[in-house]
């Protein structure tokens, strides 16, 4: 075949092709003509992803939604002549700010709490400790290395020492909003000032489930398109 190719390209001008030891050689350099591939559209919900596939805007057989990580989900089509693939859609997560493994004031980190966190017990334990603080020393108690307390707000008018809650469950917006959120344990300390920090503590699991929520997301949003053969969702 390459070589009747190259008696095609002979003919179209002038390119001399010589034949040694069972390999084609021309007089001139050949570049390919690589087929064209798609620019994806941006979007920063899976809502979005969704209603596109389900609009079938751009026809393909069939196309391959891959979720890549927590906070990306892609769709593509098979591969070309050339092993390339068009990516018709990338999804994003939009999500608040929040830096674990460093220390906030009070003040701030007590709206981070709020802003940046699913409401649930221990996230309300946080805040009652937080937002009641009442001296900036931070005291270390017990023999195990992990407790700490703080002179806290208590009641109307009573101040007491409080045992820093630790380690604590929380669930963090860390992919998109339309799935539940992955709950994991986090350690939780504070510093003098007062300043308090969140330190993930899982080893990464939460990655993994978030991962097979966004899937099962997608295999309900898309049951009818998946039945029909026209789009695969893996993560």
């Amino acid at each position: 075949m390459i070589k009747e190719a190259l008696q095609y390209i002979v003919g179209l001008g002038n390119l001399e092709v010589h034949y040694e030891n069972g390999q084609s050689y021309s007089t001139q350099p050949l570049h390919l003509l690589k087929e064209p591939t798609t620019n994806p559209i941006e979007v920063r919900s899976l809502s979005g992803l969704v209603e596109y596939l389900t609009s079938e805007f751009d026809t393909e057989s069939q196309l391959m939604v891959h979720v890549s990580s927590p906070t990306e989900v892609v769709a593509f089509s098979t591969l070309n002549l050339n092993k390339n693939r068009n990516e018709y859609i990338r999804a994003t997560a939009l999500l608040p700010s929040f830096s674990f493994d460093r220390f906030y004031d009070a003040e701030d980190f007590n709206i981070k709490l709020q802003s940046a966190f699913v409401k649930n017990e221990d996230r309300d334990i946080m805040l009652k400790v937080v937002g009641n603080i009442r001296e900036e020393n931070v005291k270390t108690v017990g023999d195990d290395g992990v407790s700490q307390a703080v002179q806290a707000k208590v009641g109307v008018a009573t101040v007491a020492t409080v045992q820093v809650p630790n380690p604590v469950i929380l669930k963090p917006y860390r992919t998109f909003v339309e799935v539940d959120q992955p709950e994991s344990d986090f350690i939780f300390r504070m510093q003098n000032g007062p300043r308090a920090a969140l330190f993930e503590a899982d080893g990464g699991a939460w990655k993994l489930q978030a991962m097979r929520n966004i899937k099962d997301y997608l295999n309900a949003a898309l049951e009818q398109e998946i039945v029909e053969g026209k789009v695969i969702v893996i993560a």
